[in-house]
């Protein structure tokens, strides 16, 4: 969950009990989703070529290249802010496995 203090625009495109789909836009460089913790696995899927800056708590800024198109999956506990580091408006999707179907009975 993110804090009110980001500038990028998290739209929520689906929430069901299971999974949760959010774009989140980054009109101009510098754009952030605010600090936040993941509170279940998710993938996201960019929409550009480019980068997004990624600050951890430790004070470690990564930049990380993504590719349109191509997803990555990160684990429930990642804390971090992510930032554009792009010179053009860029988004991404992000999904969030809300429950384990695993877990049901």
């Amino acid at each position: 969950m993110c804090d009110a203090s980001g500038t990028a625009t998290g739209t929520v495109q689906i929430e069901n009990a299971r999974t949760r789909v959010t774009e989140w836009r980054f009109k101009t460089r510098g754009d952030n989703t605010g600090w936040h913790r993941h509170e279940y696995d998710y993938l996201v899927v960019p929409l550009f070529d480019g980068a997004l800056e990624i600050r951890l708590p430790d004070g470690e800024v990564i930049t990380a290249p993504m590719q349109n198109g191509v997803p990555y999956f990160r684990e429930l506990g990642a804390e971090h802010d992510v930032l554009s580091a792009n010179d053009f408006e860029c988004a991404f999707i992000e999904i969030e496995f809300l429950e384990d179907p695993r877990n049901d009975t």
